[in-house]
């Protein structure tokens, strides 16, 4: 096979892949989302039941650095005009949706929303959403909201820390159950919300947001590749037989970023 065939070959592929994708795919829902106020206020205004809810900037795939320990890279993070911030996850795997992850991006989001010598005040109401394909908690329910209280009253602590679980397996005339109708759907045609038909029939039949979701594809091919290397050179790097440039060139990365993985290793 010639590399022209080759990359047509690979480019069938990516339409097909894209073709099968759902808004419950986190690499296509980032996508359809990014720099979109009107889909995640869509989705925020449901979810947290509140109808006059207003977006004024969505971001996503937003890094979170962590410089001594695990940093985090959130899918969407979305401030509405009160400044709360708000996480938005989506997890097809349960485990990916776990208890102490919600907490752990909670904490980071946390711990990089004051300036030094700001008052703890000023800390802004947060929310981690994880939007799940399977009812996690198994209890039925569409919404599942998770605050802490005094556990003598019941009465809430009112910190302005809020994790949410959506069942993304929850179906009924509800909005809620709409919405979730439409996170599985593979085709524009068959949605019931307007705004995100609009979204995934421009990314899916239009040849400019065929074209951009392609190069993403080729883009995440990429990363996965260069992680792939990087854990390789880690390995190697804890075999201490092997030269940092040999390394280097048996991987595919740059001297400098080997001795940046290196240095990580020793902190």
């Amino acid at each position: 096979m010639t590399v022209t065939e080759q990359i047509d070959q690979k480019h069938q592929e990516d339409l097909q892949r894209l073709r099968g994708f759902r808004l419950l795919d986190d690499d296509f829902l980032t996508k359809c989302f990014e720099g979109d106020t009107a889909s995640i206020e869509l989705v925020l205004q449901i979810v947290l039941e509140e109808p006059d809810l207003k977006v004024l900037d969505v971001r996503t795939q937003v890094f979170v650095e962590n410089l001594l320990n695990r940093s985090v890279r959130l899918d969407i993070l979305a401030t509405d005009r009160t400044g709360a911030k708000l996480n938005v996850e989506v997890q097809r795997a349960d485990k990916g949706a776990g208890r102490k992850r919600a907490r752990y991006n909670a904490s980071m989001m946390d711990a990089n929303l004051l300036k030094k010598g700001e008052n703890f005040e000023q800390l802004p109401e947060t929310w981690v959403i994880f939007i799940t394909e399977n009812d996690i908690m198994g209890k039925g329910q569409p919404l599942y909201p998770i605050e802490r209280c005094f556990l003598d009253t019941g009465e809430r602590f009112e910190d302005g820390s809020h994790i949410l679980y959506v069942n993304g397996a929850y179906r009924s005339e509800s909005a809620i159950g709409k919405l979730m109708h439409d996170f599985s759907c593979t085709d524009a045609a068959d949605m019931y919300y307007g705004i995100l038909a609009d979204r995934v029939r421009f990314f899916k039949e239009s040849k400019e947001g065929i074209e951009i979701m392609c190069r993403a594809m080729e883009e995440m091919r990429n990363q996965t590749l260069k992680e792939g290397m990087i854990n390789v050179a880690k390995k190697m790097l804890e075999d201490g037989t092997i030269t940092l440039e040999k390394i280097a060139e048996f991987v595919g990365l740059s001297v400098d970023e080997v001795k940046k993985l290196k240095a990580e290793q020793t902190i």
